[in-house]
């Protein structure tokens, strides 16, 4: 069974050292060039949806988590307050992005023609989890989390859900992501939640309205709710089956309550807006622990840490293998010239490292200005010239699908 924690190690995404701490990892460059390019990708279909993006520090004062909820209902996996040298005030690493965010959203007076107002942020966020159940990238206690919030008026709060979740699947297909269910989850009994009951009705039927109208099939998970209000979580299973959340969306009246966010709205009084909590790819700790195993390290061509390996059959074709690979990174591919080592050697290097395309120089190769391409799947493609080679590898990871076209 393929396990992410050891397939993550062998391709040189990520690694860890008892120097640095349980639950802390970190990327190495294989992992952090897949990484950087998810994490483009992400940014630029959120901007391109009507997202603005924000920085906002990992460190707040105990006060903030004490307004927005978060330590009377969350304090256990929170870190204990950091002493900041001024007196009667303490910081503490965040365990969520949404109190800055409603900040954010309160720096400023808003009207109602500011609304939605969406913000998005790739953020860190700290959990206190417990030594047992860390493990490899799919349970961690610093988050790089994919955030974002929108404020909006409460009768587009349901439209505002069903847009996140077609926004979603756009990113899960591109990623290669297969969602194995859909939850709804809702307050169970005896549970501590903050809010009315009322509130908590009133979003339990915006989300269900959503899931509706996207057409998504799910089922009702009680007493998994966020202390605030129900969410949509969206599953992904591991190899032995095994459930986790990597996406969510949810509805939040009672936050922008308790920091007392306002509008003006059309008649120039104050409305209160709704915040809709959601992040589309989760933390890139889980979803990279998700994609390694779901692709068995062989991502598809457009976030493959290396996209193509070039090979030169003796060091006399090296000038040529070294002139090509500067040209695909002129392309704005990540390609590395493979050049120790017996030619079988390196090719099956490249196959164990999942490399998508590798290219084959020759002498008869490096007089012509051609190469041959191999790829992941087994085919070999007959020499040619090396700028088609780079364009089709370019084209395929514009593409960015799984697919190896010839």
């Amino acid at each position: 069974m393929i396990d992410h924690r050891r397939l993550g190690r062998e391709l040189d995404v990520f690694d860890s050292d008892p120097l640095i701490g349980a639950g802390l990892p970190f990327w190495l460059p294989e992992g952090a060039a897949a990484r950087h390019e998810v994490e483009a990708y992400v940014r630029d279909l959120e901007r391109r949806a009507g997202y603005r993006h924000v920085y906002s520090p990992a460190l707040g004062k105990q006060q903030l988590y004490e307004l927005s909820g978060h330590w009377s209902h969350f304090a256990g996996d929170m870190f204990p307050p950091l002493p900041s040298g001024a007196a009667g005030e303490a910081l503490m690493l965040r365990p969520s992005l949404c109190p800055h965010h409603a900040l954010i959203f309160g720096s400023r007076q808003r009207s109602y023609r500011d609304l939605p107002l969406r913000i998005a942020e790739l953020g860190t966020m700290y959990r206190a989890e417990r030594s047992g159940v860390l493990g490899g990238l799919h349970r961690v206690r610093a988050i790089s989390l994919n955030d974002g919030h929108i404020f909006c008026p409460a009768d587009r709060a349901g439209e505002e859900v069903a847009g996140v979740l077609r926004l979603m699947r756009r990113a899960h297909d591109a990623l290669g992501v297969r969602p194995s269910s859909y939850r709804l989850s809702l307050r169970g009994e005896g549970g501590a939640y903050a809010g009315d009951d009322d509130a908590w009705e009133r979003a339990g039927r915006l989300l269900r309205r959503a899931l509706d109208e996207v057409a998504v099939p799910y089922e009702e998970a009680p007493g998994e709710a966020a202390f605030y209000g129900p969410k949509i979580d969206v599953q992904v299973a591991d190899p032995a089956g095994r459930e986790s959340t990597l996406a969510t969306v949810q509805i939040d009246f009672h936050q922008p309550a308790r920091f007392d966010l306002s509008y003006a709205d059309a008649s120039g009084g104050r409305a209160r807006p709704v915040m809709v909590h959601r992040s589309l790819v989760g933390s890139f700790e889980r979803l990279f622990a998700h994609l390694i195993e779901a692709h068995g390290g062989a991502f598809p061509v457009w976030y493959a840490p290396v996209q193509l390996a070039v090979v030169p059959v003796s060091a006399g074709q090296l000038p040529a293998a070294e002139a090509f690979a500067r040209d695909a990174i002129a392309a704005g591919l990540r390609a590395e010239v493979h050049a120790d080592g017996s030619v079988g050697a390196r090719i099956r290097d490249a196959a164990g490292r999942k490399v998508p395309y590798v290219a084959v120089i020759g002498a008869r190769e490096a007089a012509g200005g051609r190469v041959a391409l191999r790829l992941r799947d087994g085919r070999r493609l007959p020499p040619g010239p090396g700028a088609e080679a780079i364009a089709l590898v370019s084209a395929v990871a514009a593409a960015r699908t799984g697919d190896l076209r010839a």
